[in-house]
């Protein structure tokens, strides 16, 4: 790679790091100053050169820069009531949202997009990692959730009207994840750079959020390699349906977990 290569990867690197700084240290200031850091040596970058054909790393960056602001704008400590799940609802929705119209109606491009389904099926190897993925959450997630105690980060559910809006709290949770690391960090970044460099720092982002979520204590070593494998399946079948449906079964996993760690006994399918 040639060094000048090296410039938008910089840039999204400084951009991507002000998710820890937002979501997991809670530094408002240090996020808002890497976000001007890194669209800074973007816009540096396209001045020095880049043709008017290129995509803009510059609107690129920002774009997935003004998401992030929109998800810092709320607080993603998990709760249940009416105003929360509106508050989570017009946050989350708006990260996905406002930079889409911006890019396809403002700047005229279709650098995000939703592609539900491939044209072609499901291989073998996607319905085996379909169970894959539930006898991994199966054996893996009440481990994790009950023996660090990060269960206690989502709210007690002992009502059916709990429980309910807790199964619809974390599908749709799971849902946006895709929409907005994938289908708007990932595809933004994956213009400018390598697919390994946009899959690494869209980890970034995504596990940033999912500590601030409640994935805590050594969640990390879960959501990392979920989040790159995440990347990689999108790559290679160009379906937001596939890896929606991943992620919906590992939430189905961990809705099963809360409920159960908060209520032992009520769903007794799990080993511990």
């Amino acid at each position: 790679m040639t060094k000048t290569a090296w410039h938008p990867i910089l840039a999204a690197a400084l951009v991507c790091a002000a998710a820890p700084a937002f979501f997991v240290l809670d530094r408002s200031l240090l996020g808002w100053l890497l976000l001007a850091a890194g669209v800074s040596v973007a816009a540096i970058r396209e001045r020095a050169g880049v043709t008017a054909s290129a995509p803009s790393l510059t609107r690129d960056l920002a774009l997935t820069g003004l998401g992030m602001v929109i998800v810092h704008a709320i607080s993603l400590a998990a709760q249940l009531d009416d105003l929360s799940m509106l508050r989570f609802t017009l946050a989350l929705g708006g990260a996905v949202l406002v930079p889409y119209l911006l890019s396809r109606f403002v700047f005229r491009d279709r650098a995000i997009s939703f592609p539900w389904r491939a044209r072609q099926r499901w291989r073998r190897w996607q319905w085996a990692w379909l169970a894959g993925v539930l006898v991994l959450g199966w054996l893996i997630l009440p481990f994790y959730f009950i023996t660090s105690g990060v269960y206690r980060n989502w709210p007690v559910v002992d009502t059916p009207e709990l429980i309910a809006r807790l199964f619809v709290g974390v599908g749709a949770v799971g849902i946006w994840d895709e929409l907005f690391f994938i289908c708007t960090v990932f595809a933004l970044l994956r213009r400018h750079m390598p697919f390994l460099a946009a899959n690494v720092l869209q980890t970034v982002v995504f596990v940033s959020f999912l500590w601030e979520l409640g994935y805590r204590a050594w969640g990390p070593v879960l959501t990392i390699p979920f989040a790159l494998l995440q990347g990689w399946i999108f790559l290679r079948t160009h379906s937001l349906a596939y890896v929606v449906t991943v992620h919906l079964l590992f939430d189905a996993v961990v809705f099963g977990v809360l409920v159960h760690a908060h209520n032992p006994g009520l769903l007794p399918v799990f080993l511990l």
